[in-house]
This record gives structure tokens, C-alpha cells and sequence, in this order.
């Protein structure tokens, strides 16, 4: 094979959250699988493959070395980089698509990567809570992978989710994470919360401390993706145990009253509501309380603590390379813990 005809087949996608070095050595060893390239060819040198690519020369060389790492390559001072050995090793190719990045989403893609191992091929899109967005990469990349990986969270337009994946994804190879989606059709894996009976059962493990309050108000903005099931069950709850509710857009203009704990679902808003309290002189955790939505390690010393309901995103990211490893169709439910601190 002729290197520019090489160059042309790797293939290098701008929209795709995977490093490029990672696409680059991927390509190769998808073209050595196909046959299209044997033992002992010489490939383009590092800057034939920046320029024809437009790429850095940097990523181009860590692509040829990560591939000289795994003994797919090996190089010859003078001539290059050639092909060592054409057994490349058996890889499983996941489509990776997330509505965002966060630290609670990056925890299940380190938690995922390192369950599966670094040999396994990742294509990872996001697609910022934007159905049509979410669409597109779906009916465009809806081939040649083994595994179709989906965290689906939408401000508009998720109601159609189903339909996109039921017309473009096979079942046997579909893995749902973190929020079920109604209307899937087919016997199909997934790892998920129930968001309603999760903060409901979370709540009432925190209920000897909740005792001192009389209202409970969460801050849940209008524009919000998280899933309305969380105010259902906090409204459950309410309900059960005798406290006021309120659901409120924005903690900026809310009047903060003794007796109030304040239920924070973004970390922007877990700072507003800092920032209002600490020119008062109410205490947290006797007068006001706080419950932020998932754990960090800032929120271990914010306050001297505060208290967090969180999902285990490390062990949702196991849980879906389980499925991956043993081709699993099962439905796996991660529930919620309670961390109770200072704050409460």
C-alpha cells in the first residue's frame, strides 16, 4: 500500500471527545485488521502523517508510539515506522455518547476505561443536552461498533430519544446509563437510577436531623436537565413526613428564613446559596440547612461539610463494563448514598 492511500483511510473525527492519538492508532489497527496493510510495510513518517491529517506532529508521533507500546509497530532509526505484527489484539469498539462533561460524568468514563482496560476503543461524543445534536451523532455513527453506550439527559426533545435509538441501534448492542429511557424496544443493557424513590429514601435516612426544620426548598432552575422525577419524590417525601415544599428557579433573589433547608441540584447554585448565607448570622446545620446533589471532595470541607445525596458513579462505571465484558442484557440499578455533615 502506497502511503498516501494510507493516510487517506485513517480515519480522524474533530467532533469525537477521544484523543487524536487514540483515533489515529485505532485506524491503523482497523486497517491491519481488514488486511490493507501487512507485516513489514513501512507507514508514512510522522510528518507526512501531520500534514496529510492536519494534525500536530506531536500527536502523530504519540499515535506510531502507543502502537510500538502495544507491538503493533516498531521503527527503524532512518526508515521509519513499519508494521511488526498483524495480530492485532482482539478489541471491543464502544460509541460513548454523554450529555456532558463534569466531574460525575468523568468519574464513569475513568471508571469505565480503567474496569475495560486501555486495548478496548472508545469514541467519545457529547452532545450539551441538545436532542438534535444527540440525533445526529446517533444516525451518523450507528455502524461498525460492538457497543453503543448512552447517558441520556435532554432540555428539550428527549421525549423522541426512543425513536432515534429503536430505528439506528441494535438492542443486543445497546447499554443505557444513568437515566432509563421509556419506549426501547428490545432486550437491551442498562445502569441506572431511580431518581424518584432515590432522594425520597435518602431523605428519610436523614430524617432524625431533617426533625429541627419545618420547610424543605430545592433550587431546581427552569432550564434544568435533571430529570422533574427528583422533585417528585421530594414532594412524596414532603408529603409523608409532614414539611413544607418549595421548588425554586434560583436561590438569588429567595429570601433565606431560620427553620429552611435548601436542596442545591447544581454546584452554581450550591455557591450562591454560600455566598447569601455567610454574611448572616444563621448557623448552618442548626438554623439552615444544606444538601447538595452529588459528592465531591470540595464539598468534604466547604462549611466544615456538607451534606450530599449522590449516585456511585465509580460503580456505575464498573457495572456497565460488566455488561460490555459479559455481553449482559440486564438492567442494573446504582442506588443512591447519604453522606450526612456539618450542613444538616
Amino acid at each position: 500500500m502506497k502511503n498516501k492511500s494510507l493516510v487517506q483511510l485513517i480515519s480522524i473525527d474533530c467532533y469525537s471527545a477521544t484523543p487524536k492519538y487514540l483515533q489515529i492508532a485505532n485506524s491503523i489497527m482497523e486497517i491491519i485488521g481488514r488486511g490493507e496493510l501487512e507485516k513489514d510495510e513501512i507507514l508514512p513518517s510522522i510528518n507526512e502523517l501531520s500534514f496529510e491529517s492536519d494534525i500536530s506532529r506531536d500527536t502523530a508521533e504519540k499515535g506510531y508510539k502507543y502502537l510500538k507500546k502495544i507491538g503493533i509497530l516498531d521503527s527503524v532509526p532512518g526508515k521509519g515506522y513499519f508494521v511488526k505484527s498483524t495480530a492485532t489484539p482482539s478489541q471491543l469498539k464502544i460509541f460513548l455518547l454523554v450529555n456532558k462533561i463534569n466531574a460525575h460524568k468523568k468519574i464513569i468514563y475513568d471508571s469505565l476505561v480503567s474496569s475495560l482496560g486501555e486495548r478496548v476503543m472508545i469514541d467519545f461524543y457529547v452532545y450539551n443536552n441538545d436532542y438534535n445534536y444527540f440525533k445526529k451523532l446517533v444516525q451518523t455513527n450507528s455502524h461498525d461498533y460492538s457497543h453503543y453506550v448512552i447517558i441520556p439527559h435532554f432540555m428539550e426533545g428527549g421525549e423522541k430519544a426512543h425513536e432515534i435509538i429503536n430505528a439506528t441501534i441494535p438492542a443486543e448492542k445497546l447499554i443505557i446509563v444513568d437515566k432509563p429511557i421509556a419506549g426501547v424496544k428490545g432486550q437491551y443493557g442498562a445502569v441506572y437510577q431511580n431518581f424518584k424513590m432515590d432522594i425520597y429514601k435518602a431523605l428519610e435516612e436523614a430524617l432524625p436531623r431533617l426533625s429541627q426544620y419545618h420547610t424543605i426548598k430545592i433550587i431546581f432552575p427552569k432550564d434544568s436537565h435533571h430529570p422533574k422525577e427528583i422533585v417528585e419524590g421530594l414532594r412524596l417525601f414532603c408529603q409523608q413526613y409532614s414539611f413544607e415544599m418549595q421548588v425554586i428557579p434560583t436561590i438569588l433573589n429567595e429570601p433565606i428564613g431560620e427553620g429552611e433547608v435548601y436542596i442545591s441540584i447544581t454546584e452554581n447554585d450550591l455557591i450562591g446559596l454560600v455566598e447569601k448565607l455567610l454574611p448572616t448570622s444563621l448557623k448552618v446545620g442548626k438554623d439552615v440547612g444544606i444538601i447538595s446533589y452529588n459528592e465531591t471532595p470540595l464539598k468534604k470541607i466547604i462549611l466544615e461539610g456538607i451534606t450530599t445525596i449522590s449516585a456511585d458513579f465509580e460503580l456505575m462505571g464498573q457495572k456497565t463494563a460488566q455488561l460490555i465484558q459479559e455481553n449482559l442484557k440486564e438492567q442494573i440499578y446504582v442506588p443512591f448514598y447519604l453522606k450526612l455533615r456539618a450542613s444538616l
